[in-house]
């Protein structure tokens, strides 16, 4: 417990340094580094992240803490200096980043909400309002009071600002601020305690006996074990209670987001290649930090290294975190480490419910669990004594955060495990150049795994050259006569095959067929796709949607051609072509709903279905021994995408896709339909040889100092007025240069590259453009850029915004 009479304070806030505040008289004692407490900020009121205690507040005098919000913790003092180093890294406000790693929903702060006055209420009754200012009023008193922001988004009046200004002054309305609650709380549920002797003798019918007995014999049962057993239990307990035959207490409890029952296992015999790399890491354990890139082929037994070295960790009574990157991964990760370590597991990601997601961090916190397995955001699981952290399928994209604070996992737990002395390993079958260029710099160890488990070879993958059949009608295009006979066959064998697309919905190009013009996104500059399942066109960027007899906005005609292919287009392609087959498809618009995604793996695990149709989501480390045959419809989508890492994107999702074929006891086939097959990255993924592609991609990066051979930094502009966007990204840009000038002896170790419009110009009635800063030194890129947000030119502009990306991962 902090005892000094002031505390610095991180508040959940856009501002980038911390405040001090003091402890009134009645909370002194209470508070602790990691706790949330409720602070005056400006007019408002906040949340604040205790970081420390101070001895005084220098020459300003400190505002009071408002109250505590928690009983203890949310995350460990220890973990407080990894926030800090993210905050610098990442330039993004430190109490943001709290904000970040912490569960949705434990958020509290003032929201302005707008009231109906009794002067309003007379107003209305007597017909004297004005029909905007009635809309407003009605709106309000239909729902008691609601939140500025609500009514403004639900007027369709372009004057709402000064229309609630005026309203306001006139005493119609008011406004104000009312304290937004947390939107997960802790659940408590009542226990039913036995007593010896009742206080008073009631009468005692035979469900009153029967309740006694059980309470009795199990000494102490929840209400919900009760409702099992009598389901009108919650009505006979009060009158029991009130005369002194049992004790009713509320205790917490969490909800379960883990899924069936899972049988214990017995785990395997290692393999030699196995036993040698878990030796070599178990040698290491004890001597503090050590960075192991884990590479091995698909299917050679990285998650059985993985429970290994974990089960050593747990039994010298330390935590561990597993990363997957893909919420679809963490159910089977989750089931085989459950069989292996039963209740000693927490889950953490976004799929779970609030209440789930903050039931599973207080279990962590109070130290129930000794391992959490998540996506992203369980790096910031809230362990003290933290034994080894795991990256699974460290090369993936989905490690890298899109919205908010824009960090990595991967590089985040390199970090972590290094502030707290201890292993890191990141496994892969294709690893990132970035990951390996750490290998050949000597800074990661590689340990190796080069054969599968079953000692199978890897599947034989058969290039279809698409350029033969560009003139073939019906399905030959999509599905070429090599890949039907090969799915034909596949199933004949009583076997399942996966059809992989990167690319969903039925058409992905529709055409009006007068005018020649693409039917575009109202409000992005990207083309939309038709889904025949919801029988609308959609944007994939805002989500904007047209009915499917829409006509074409440039000239009316109804004659719009759905040209193109996705995922669902394929589908029925293949039940036309096999309709004995029973089909599946998983992508974003089938696993939309929740449990909908651990549903179409239980029935591909259980057999229920024949053909797998899939994006890139069945990609990644799914272990189906029953798929013999991975049917690739077009391997070139992604390779001429304008990004340096398109190429490196392609190979790994080519040999990740491959490698779900033959891993159980049938040697696999893989049918890749390409346009490019002497393209050097078809060539490596044909070969499934990572260091193939590494040998020809690495001189690319190397002579245009792009990553890993620099560090870079994107700055986004983006509003909805094109001049200003355009005038703003020039400024940026110019201030940049002046900053970069004062930087007499490094100056010429730094690339600004743009202002330029972004490759999709508009997304969301938004105008975006980018500037790029390349540099081999991380340290004077982040400076130059921090320089310049603290430029007084680099004011924020009105309805332009400047976001910060470190390590972009996406420059489209």
């Amino acid at each position: 417990m902090i005892q000094t009479p002031y505390i610095s304070i991180a508040v959940s806030l856009p501002v980038m340094k911390s405040y001090t505040y003091s402890v009134p008289d009645h909370l002194k004692g209470f508070c602790s580094p990691g706790m949330r407490v409720l602070v005056p900020f400006g007019n408002r009121r906040v949340t604040g992240y205790i970081l420390s205690g101070q001895k005084d507040c220098k020459e300003f005098k400190a505002k009071k803490i408002f109250d505590i919000l928690d009983d203890h913790p949310l995350f460990p003092e220890s973990e407080i200096s990894f926030f800090k180093w993210i905050a610098g890294y990442y330039i993004h406000p430190l109490g943001e980043v709290i904000k970040s790693a912490l569960p949705s929903g434990l958020d509290r702060h003032d929201v302005s909400h707008v009231f109906v006055t009794q002067h309003g209420q007379d107003y209305l009754n007597a017909g004297s309002l004005t029909p905007g200012e009635e809309q407003v009023v009605e709106f309000i008193l239909q729902r008691q009071s609601c939140a500025v922001k609500q009514l403004k988004k639900n007027s369709k009046n372009i004057t709402i600002n000064a229309l609630i200004c005026r309203m306001e002054k006139e005493d119609l309305i008011t406004v104000s601020a009312v304290l937004k609650k947390d939107g997960a709380k802790i659940k408590k549920e009542k226990f039913i305690l036995h007593r010896d002797g009742p206080k008073t003798i009631i009468r005692m019918s035979k469900k009153r006996k029967k309740l006694l007995s059980l309470v009795k014999g199990k000494k102490e049962i929840s209400l919900t074990g009760l409702k099992v057993h009598i389901p009108t239990a919650p009505a006979l307990i009060k009158p029991l209670a009130e005369a002194g035959y049992i004790q009713i207490i509320h205790r917490q409890v969490f909800r379960d987001p883990l899924g069936d029952p899972v049988e214990p296992d017995t785990p395997p015999k290692l393999t030699s290649e196995q036993q040698i790399v878990v030796k070599r890491v178990q040698e290491n354990l004890t001597r503090g930090f050590a960075p192991y890139l884990l590479s091995g082929v698909t299917g050679s037994g990285k998650t059985e290294v993985y429970m290994r070295l974990v089960r050593d960790v747990v039994e010298k009574g330390k935590s561990v975190i597993v990363l997957v990157p893909e919420i679809s991964l963490i159910s089977q990760t989750e089931r085989r480490f459950r069989a292996r370590f039963g209740e000693k597991i927490a889950v953490i990601h976004s799929s779970l419910t609030q209440g789930e997601l903050i039931d599973q961090w207080h279990k962590i916190v109070l130290e129930k669990v000794s391992i959490v397995i998540g996506a992203r955001s369980a790096v910031f699981a809230p362990f003290k004594n933290i034994g080894i952290i795991i990256v699974d399928e460290e090369h993936d994209t989905s490690y890298k955060q899109e919205t908010g604070l824009k960090y990595n996992a991967r590089d985040l737990a390199v970090v972590r495990a290094k502030m707290n002395d201890c292993p890191v390993i990141l496994g892969s079958a294709t690893p990132s150049v970035q990951s390996y260029q750490n290998v050949v710099m000597k800074r990661f160890e590689e340990l190796k795994l080069k054969t599968r488990v079953n000692r199978h070879p890897l599947p034989r993958i058969t290039l279809v050259d698409l350029k033969k059949y560009k003139d073939a009608r019906g399905y030959d295009r999509i599905i070429t006569p090599k890949l039907s006979k090969e799915i034909r066959a596949c199933l004949d064998k009583g076997n399942q095959a996966l059809i992989f697309l990167n690319r969903r919905g039925f058409a992905t190009f529709p055409v009006c067929m007068d005018c020649g013009k693409s039917l575009s996104c109202k409000y992005c500059d990207v083309t939309m796709t038709l889904h025949k399942g919801r029988n609308e066109y959609r944007c994939h960027f805002c989500g904007y949607g047209r009915p499917v007899n829409t006509k074409c906005p440039a000239c009316n005609s109804s004659k719009i051609k759905p040209l193109g292919f996705g995922t669902e287009k394929v589908e029925s392609m293949l039940k036309a072509l096999f309709p004995d087959a029973r089909l599946v498809r998983m992508d974003q618009d089938s696993t939309s709903r929740k449990g909908a995604t651990i549903k179409i793996l239980k029935s591909i695990r259980n057999r229920n279905v024949d053909i797998i149709v899939g994006t890139q989501m069945l990609a990644k480390g799914h272990d189906f021994p029953s798929i013999t045959l991975v049917g690739v419809i077009c391997a070139d989508l992604s390779l001429s995408f304008p990004d340096f890492r398109a190429g490196e994107r392609t190979f790994q999702l080519l040999a990740q896709v491959a490698g779900r074929a033959g891993r159980g006891e049938t040697i696999g086939k893989v049918i890749m339909q390409t346009y490019n097959p002497d393209h050097f990255i078809i060539e490596a993924a044909k070969k499934q040889n990572f260091f193939e592609f590494f040998q020809n991609e690495v001189p690319y990066r190397k002579a245009l100092l792009y990553p890993p051979f620099s560090r870079m930094i994107q700055l986004k502009i983006s509003g909805r007025n094109f001049a200003k966007v355009k005038a703003y990204a020039a400024n940026v840009a110019d201030i940049l240069k002046i900053v970069l000038g004062n930087e007499e002896n490094q100056k010429h170790m730094v690339q600004i590259l743009g202002p330029i419009e972004a490759p999709i110009q508009k997304i969301s009635s938004r105008f975006r453009w980018q500037i790029f800063l390349k540099s081999p030194s991380s340290v004077l890129v982040n400076r130059l850029v921090k320089s310049m947000m603290g430029h007084p030119k680099v004011t924020p502009k009105s309805g332009v915004s400047l976001i910060v990306d470190v390590d972009p991962y996406s420059l489209m």
